[in-house]
């Protein structure tokens, strides 16, 4: 197909993320074109706040693609939904797709959807927040009705008196294989890294290696599968893990 007239997907993400567009572009495999626009820069504020204003300037950020025609967009920033919750989340993507004229889906809903057709019903979360968006996202989760085995927490690095600092940015592939190491996951139980800003592909592609009958999602795999099936892209030369997803939905 001739690259410009590929479909296009829109994702809107935090400014400091590094790991979306690589991991979109990865997952899609040439199969759509990506283009992004970036909440704006937060300077100052406190995590909570900062989520609560992405949230409150959402519209104007996906307004910042101007008359570009967009196929779908997605927000792929899942820690501000968390604060919306399951119902919040829903109706505010319905009102964003219905004033940009195509679906725009967060990342949450775009994980939803995907446990929908794959009949997942239980969940393991392997989580880079701080505590209390753990269990913010836990509740989001719970709320939609979906049971959580397990919460596995992915820490980014310690400070000087050994607590936990915590910035899904800087989770590397080595520190999510130490918190699962040896960890038996509960049988039926998929497993979700959740957050669009902690690199997981490698370490999804060796869990699939071990295990091929587990149900992995991350929030990056999830709304990059969402916006290739609203494509109607079905080609075989997709992403491995995209393949697999496909292959469970079926």
């Amino acid at each position: 197909m001739e690259l410009f007239s590929l479909p296009r997907i829109g994702i809107v993400v935090p400014p400091e993320n590094p790991t979306a567009e690589p991991e979109f572009n990865r997952l899609l495999d040439g199969r759509l074109n990506v283009f992004t626009s970036r909440f704006p820069v937060t300077p100052d504020m406190g995590l909570r706040e900062m989520l609560e204003t992405y949230n409150r300037v959402l519209p104007e950020t996906l307004g910042a693609f101007g008359r570009m025609r967009l196929d779908a967009a997605v927000v792929a920033c899942s820690a501000s939904h968390y604060l919306l919750a399951p119902e919040g989340d829903r109706a505010l993507c319905e009102e964003l797709s219905a004033r940009a004229g195509h679906p725009v889906q967060s990342s949450t809903q775009a994980t939803l959807a995907a446990c929908e057709a794959l009949g997942v019903t239980r969940l393991t979360l392997v989580s880079p927040y701080q505590p209390w968006l753990t269990e913010t996202s836990r509740d989001f989760w719970e709320r939609a009705g979906l049971r959580v085995d397990a919460v596995v927490r992915v820490p980014a690095a310690r400070d000087a008196d050994g607590g936990e600092v915590h910035d899904p940015y800087r989770v590397t592939a080595e520190a999510i294989r130490d918190r699962l190491r040896g960890r038996r996951l509960a049988d039926g139980s998929a497993v979700l890294f959740t957050g669009t800003g902690m690199g997981t592909l490698t370490v999804l592609g060796e869990l699939a290696e071990q295990d091929a009958s587990r149900v992995l999602l991350s929030s990056n795999l999830a709304s990059a599968w969402w916006a290739r099936r609203l494509a109607g892209d079905r080609s075989e030369a997709a992403h491995p893990l995209v393949r697999r997803l496909d292959a469970r939905a079926r």
